[in-house]
């Protein structure tokens, strides 16, 4: 039996242009999302799973901080006719900064994994307790965790890993958009 019902070409539901281009379209929104997504996860590890970051993760929540700031400035822009100018400057400062983050993660994973020494900064002893928090109200001081211990490895990559691996997929995806002729 067959159906002579015709192919849905339109609608709200039917994409107009190709998904690639319909993601460079809205790279800056899509990459303040990303960046509060990071920022959402690396939070939710540390009051849910007990995780104290150490030195260099919070170095890597900075430059989310960053590229969520660049990102939502960008998306304000866009409504600008200043965008056609600023478009490919704005995407390859997007682009940068998530390659920064990248190398960042990267260079953490390697401290981890102890193929070069981190800062002097990540020499730590633990998590702090709650006993922690009452010396430190009297005066002391309280060691963060030390860089070179992955708390959370999942297939073998390590949190710093995986930051890196996406701060990379993020910093490709924003220089494809940056590639981009102007938008249609």
């Amino acid at each position: 039996m067959t159906t002579d019902t015709p192919a849905v070409t339109t609608g709200p539901l039917v994409p107009k242009r190709p998904p690639l281009a319909w993601i460079a379209k809205h790279w800056p929104v899509l990459a303040f999302a990303a960046s509060a997504i990071m920022l959402g996860a690396a939070h939710a590890f540390e009051s849910f799973g007990g995780l104290a970051p150490c030195h260099l993760c919070l170095k890597q929540r900075e430059v989310y901080w960053i590229a969520g700031t660049v990102g939502l400035i960008a998306t304000v822009l866009q409504r600008t006719p200043l965008w056609e100018r600023l478009r490919a400057p704005a995407l390859w400062l997007l682009g940068a900064i998530f390659l920064y983050g990248a190398g960042l993660a990267a260079f953490h994973a390697g401290v981890e994994w102890k193929w070069w020494p981190g800062p002097t900064t990540c020499t730590g002893g633990g998590v702090a307790t709650s006993g922690d928090l009452v010396a430190m109200l009297k005066g002391a001081k309280i060691q963060p965790p030390m860089c070179d211990k992955a708390a959370w490895v999942f297939l073998g990559l390590s949190m710093a890993g995986w930051n890196a691996l996406v701060s990379l997929g993020l910093a490709a995806a924003s220089a494809f958009s940056a590639l981009r002729s102007k938008e249609a």
